[in-house]
């Protein structure tokens, strides 16, 4: 047998074999408990989750929540030509009604201040004539998207705990629904908007989307495992081993408190394909039996003379995918060190239930070549040279298309921008949908639908102090200058609303004299509308908080936002000094999802160079040469910076999925080299450079075609995904993973021609079965 198997491995494995049955029945235990706790799994996709704990706006966030709750909020849009015909008016009125007697939601809309301004006045309700010049005579209703040209809003509080029951109310929310969207006359149509029916939908399609390609990938192993082997027996040893890898990695997220997001359901196909692509390498090497010795102690060689490469792989992927725990991002972080420590049991259930399989179930070796199979000995034994012949062309041509990537990731500053950057929750929304279309329609009715949350902390009782509530009408003024604005709500707008409501305007006087009776008004306010509490702490009168609507592309960032809060706070509090005692913070969903931007690229670059780090250490540790060693990395940073060339011609932006394509592809595909390089060093110490590429490609050539296909199909099936960026990143990681292949056949043979110095030998070995 051509190669080595240290004794002290093949020792071990002859151990694991003989108590095959004890390790069998070990993992018979294991599998029930991790498929138990991989039931108790949750999902959460709140902003929240996205955000790692340390973060000092997390924990600002956090604080601010313990006062004001931000709550969840839905707002619906009931269409019509003429949305203050009577008729229409009626219409809405009535939906009001029935969706106010339902648990748990509570509503508001432009008739209620309508209704509340008549009692104020000593009237009657009045006619619908009426209606139409109280909700068009103000911008404040059509800048809260309670109105607009073609629709009347209603917004929805949903009174919920957790999400069970926010989706229990949105479904209660539909069954009213369902009937009026059936036969919606006099309105056009019905839109839904708002954070509960995002958040529902990308749960639901993460769900739905693990249900479409776990048993996708199940039936392409049983595919390429009858196809490759021919033998049942052995498609059994595969299918138990991955249960028992994919059950056990999930249920370990059970302990440890991780959950899945948009994110992290990519951690059992990971696995998944990671496992199965070490199980070919391994049956592969066995199957090609050659004569020598009997089955068992080829069974034994094959296991000791791929431990050091796959192991090699396997922990290099592991420590290269737990470099992701330098983000920011909490479902990236999570997912990381999730995979990280999933590799790791899948390395030991590999070289352990495996082996006790392949000898209880007997899997074959393969007796009989067939075509295909002598076409990939033809393929293999023509690579040294071809590449020989053509490596210049190659390695230039390869060399060109990474510095075109590298310029579409990164731009060149002043003439090209770098690629960009996808923050907006709406973009993991198919934009065929109507969600996306209701959502997006609603952004552009208000000027903008982002909300970042203003904490504006005074001494105790010094909300209600009148030199201070007017400074807060100056900073909420000097706010909505801005045209990035879309509008400011806070607690001086419950006095113009009361103002307009009274028939007085909605603009507050300037005089400080009259806030003393505004603010006098305002404790009755707060005293008689629960409601407006959602603005001042009543607990302390120390906090009060105010919700800036602006449309999120405006700013390029949360230090943008920060700015402008600063600087409009900064004017209040030079005209209005009641205001210097306080402290005024950005807080809040809205600001974390921003801020979800600022530490993309950290992610890309900080992870990738980690990742690239720690393999290529592996490299020098395994083979002992680091520049040689530095050239198998070639196919994988090929790949994933073609990949960013691919995206920015296509126009995928870099968003929380695709973020991961170079730790992913670098992870993944380092497995080919690594097995090319076990190989090419077996024959290297002893033969030329030609007889070494020849015998790498022999032994690992078909693993690294099939282990590519296993890559490949694996992560197109997240194709069938409903979420845009989860299809985006398995199309572009499916051809990473096939660049990378061709990259290990052509360049990577290319460049070791040119570092050896070496020509061709005198004549080719022939292809020999």
């Amino acid at each position: 047998m051509i190669g080595s198997a240290p004794a002290i491995l093949q020792r071990l494995f002859r151990v694991i074999v003989a108590w095959r049955w004890r390790v069998v029945l070990l993992y018979a235990l294991l599998l029930p408990a991790g498929i138990y706790l991989a039931l108790q799994v949750k999902t959460d996709n709140s902003i929240d989750s996205l955000i790692v704990e340390d973060d000092l706006d997390y924990q600002e966030s956090q604080a601010f929540r313990k006062i004001f709750t931000e709550g969840e909020h839905a707002i619906l849009l009931a269409e019509a030509k003429d949305p203050f015909a009577a008729d229409v008016v009626a219409k809405v009125m009535e939906i009001e009604r029935l969706l106010s007697e339902l648990p748990r939601v509570g509503t508001f809309s432009a008739f209620d201040l309508y209704e509340r301004a008549r009692v104020l006045s000593a009237g009657s309700p009045g006619a619908p004539g009426d209606f139409r010049a109280f909700a068009t005579g103000t911008r404040m209703f059509a800048k809260q998207g309670l109105v607009g040209d073609d629709f009347i809003g209603i917004a929805l509080d949903l009174q919920v705990a957790d999400t069970a029951e926010r989706d229990a109310t949105l479904a209660a929310i539909d069954r009213v629904l369902a009937p009026i969207e059936a036969a919606p006359a006099p309105l056009t149509r019905i839109r839904k908007v708002g954070g509960p029916y995002v958040d529902s939908y990308l749960e639901t399609e993460t769900g739905r989307a693990s249900m479409k390609y776990l048993p996708l990938f199940g039936l392409f192993v049983i595919i390429v495992n009858l196809t490759l082997y021919r033998s049942v027996r052995t498609l059994f040893a595969f299918l138990i081993t991955l249960a028992v890898c994919s059950s056990l990695t999930v249920g370990f997220a059970r302990l440890i408190g991780f959950h899945f997001t948009i994110v992290s359901s990519l951690v059992p196909l990971t696995i998944l394909v990671t496992a199965t692509a070490a199980l070919v390498y391994i049956q592969s090497r066995f199957a090609e039996h050659p004569g020598e010795g009997t089955i068992d102690e080829h069974q034994i060689f094959t296991l000791a003379n791929k431990f050091v490469a796959t192991t090699a792989s396997i922990f290099a992927a592991a420590i290269g995918f737990a470099a992701l725990a330098v983000s920011g991002i909490r479902p990236i972080r999570d997912m990381g060190l999730w995979v990280a420590a999933g590799l790791v049991i899948t390395w030991v259930v590999v070289f352990t239930l495996f082996p006790a399989l392949q000898k209880i179930l007997a899997t074959p070796i393969l007796r009989q070549r067939t075509a295909s199979g002598h076409m990939l000995l033809r393929l293999f034994n023509a690579l040294p040279r071809f590449t020989y012949q053509w490596r210049w062309p190659i390695l230039v041509l390869s060399t060109l298309l990474m510095i075109a990537g590298a310029i579409a990731l990164t731009g060149i500053p002043g003439r090209i921008s770098p690629m960009k950057l996808e923050t907006d929750s709406l973009a993991y929304i198919d934009k065929s949908l109507p969600l996306y279309e209701d959502t997006r329609r609603f952004e552009e009715a208000i000027s903008g639908l982002s909300a970042i949350q203003i904490w504006v902390s005074t001494p105790d009782g010094g909300v209600l102090d009148p030199g201070l509530l007017l400074g807060l009408e100056e900073f909420t003024r000097e706010l909505e200058r801005d045209q990035r604005v879309g509008s400011v709500a806070g607690p001086t707008t419950l006095l113009a609303w009361m103002s307009y409501a009274t028939g007085q305007g909605d603009r507050l006087a300037t005089d400080p004299a009259a806030w003393e009776g505004l603010a006098a008004q305002l404790d009755q306010i707060l005293l008689e509308e629960p409601a407006a509490r959602a603005y001042i702490d009543i607990n302390s009168l120390a906090n009060a908080r105010l919700t800036m609507i602006h449309r999120g592309s405006d700013f390029k960032g949360v230090g943008e936002i920060k700015q402008l809060v600063r600087s409009c706070w900064d004017k209040a509090v030079s005209a209005h000094p009641a205001l210097g005692a306080s402290r005024v913070r950005v807080v809040g969903e809205g600001l974390l999802q921003a801020k979800i931007a600022e530490y993309m690229v950290p992610t890309l670059t900080e992870s990738f160079a980690l990742t690239a780090g720690i393999i290529f250490v592996a490299f020098l540790i395994v083979f002992r040469s680091g520049a040689a060693r530095l050239m198998a990395m070639i196919p994988s940073v090929f790949a994933i910076l073609v990949m960013f060339l691919v995206m920015r011609v296509v126009g995928i932006p870099l968003n929380i999925a695709t973020i991961l394509i170079a730790s992913t592809v670098l992870g993944a595909s380092e497995n080919d080299q690594i097995h090319f390089f076990f190989h090419f060093q077996e024959r290297r110490n002893n033969g030329t450079t030609e007889q070494a590429l020849r015998h790498a490609l022999m032994i690992a050539g078909r693993g690294i075609l099939f282990a590519t296909l296993i890559n490949s199909c694996g992560f197109l099936a997240l194709a069938l995904s409903g979420l845009p960026p989860m299809r985006q990143f398995g199309i572009i990681s499916a051809s990473a993973f096939t660049l990378s292949m061709i990259a290990s056949l052509t360049a990577l043979p290319s460049a070791l021609w040119v570092f050896s110095r070496e020509k061709p030998d005198e004549m080719p070995p022939p292809a020999t079965d």
